[in-house]
């Protein structure tokens, strides 16, 4: 496929998928938003790019724009969590899992505030922009800190479903780690499909060679990889870790057993990201199985157009096939 084709159908497929995270963060909270009073939004300057306009032209007195003030617009929402509300934060995740890591930590996390923060553009997403706007820390950095659930949705449906239980029946801060929009989807929201359930792992494939657990964006590239490895003959199960704190031990634990190989995946470096949570895990648990963590490891992206640099650090399909099949091939 040349160069331009390929742009070309990337744009035409950007335009067909309906399940972007951020359009369906803001259209789920304004639905919610109707019900319940206590919600409010907040955006540093770019709520149209995370999509929080949405609710802000629905309940224009209950959204506030900080401006580029990250770290002060974490502390109001802390102040209006501590009288009843319920405070949804959201920007770029390198300005507020990153930058506002010591608001999070002091104003959020400490006092245990029913705080939603929902970094968006993760990983690589942006790309061009670079270093400073890319954030492949921010799981090390949030599943640090106590009381904190971390989160990172495979598509729009999920987050949709994980977001409406924070607010149901869910108590104490959230980390919602989502990618740049337009994913293509895993969960269809009008079929019969796996409930999306804070803390319970979801099983996609089943398998009896490799478990590829994985979460946010590489959960579809995950996919993808299972369909090439089935065709090499290794039988692959595919679960979605979506909840990366508190993480399912159980589902780890049956993976290990049942399959003997574990291939953790995710757009974040391998120190401290889900491949650590799963492996602490694993060891604490006396658990013999073959594992890899693929990820980043310990380095900061190249800069480039997202499709290339995934390609490069073997986060697509092809990729994660690669590894999975080294792995599995492994004495």
């Amino acid at each position: 496929m040349s160069t331009t084709t390929f742009h070309k159908d990337t744009w035409e497929l950007y335009k067909s998928l309906e399940m972007s995270t951020q359009l369906t963060a803001g259209e789920t909270l304004a639905k919610l938003g109707k019900d319940h009073p206590e919600i409010v939004a907040m955006s540093s300057d770019l709520s149209k790019p995370t999509r929080l306009w949405d609710f802000g032209k629905e309940f224009p007195e209950r959204f506030f724009n900080f401006g580029l003030a990250e770290k002060n617009m974490v502390t109001a929402a802390a102040g209006l969590a501590s009288t009843g509300k319920t405070p949804f934060v959201s920007t770029y995740a390198s300005f507020l899992g990153v930058l506002a890591a010591e608001n999070i930590r002091t104003a959020v996390a400490y006092p245990n505030l029913n705080v939603r923060l929902i970094g968006t553009h993760t990983g690589i997403a942006m790309g061009f922009y670079g270093t400073s706007h890319h954030a492949t820390e921010d799981i090390s950095i949030t599943r640090a800190m106590a009381n904190m659930t971390v989160i990172s949705p495979a598509d729009g449906a999920a987050l949709a479903e994980m977001v409406e239980e924070s607010v149901k029946t869910y108590e104490g801060p959230i980390y919602f780690r989502v990618s740049r929009g337009r994913e293509e989807p895993v969960y269809e929201r009008s079929s019969e499909k796996v409930q999306n359930k804070i803390g319970k792992a979801n099983r996609l494939t089943k398998g009896s060679d490799l478990t590829i657990i994985a979460c946010g964006i590489e959960v579809n590239e995950a996919l993808k990889a299972a369909d090439q490895l089935k065709d090499q003959g290794i039988s692959t199960q595919v679960i979605d870790m979506h909840t990366i704190k508190p993480i399912d031990t159980e589902a780890i634990l049956d993976a290990a057993k049942e399959t003997g190989t574990i291939l953790t995946v995710e757009e974040h470096n391998v120190q401290g990201g889900l491949g650590s949570a799963v492996a602490e895990v694993l060891m604490e648990s006396g658990v013999n199985c073959k594992f890899k963590r693929h990820g980043f490891y310990d380095e900061y992206s190249l800069i480039g157009k997202p499709y290339y640099l995934y390609k490069h650090y073997k986060l697509d399909g092809d990729g994660i096939a690669e590894v999975a099949k080294n792995l599995v091939n492994r004495d």
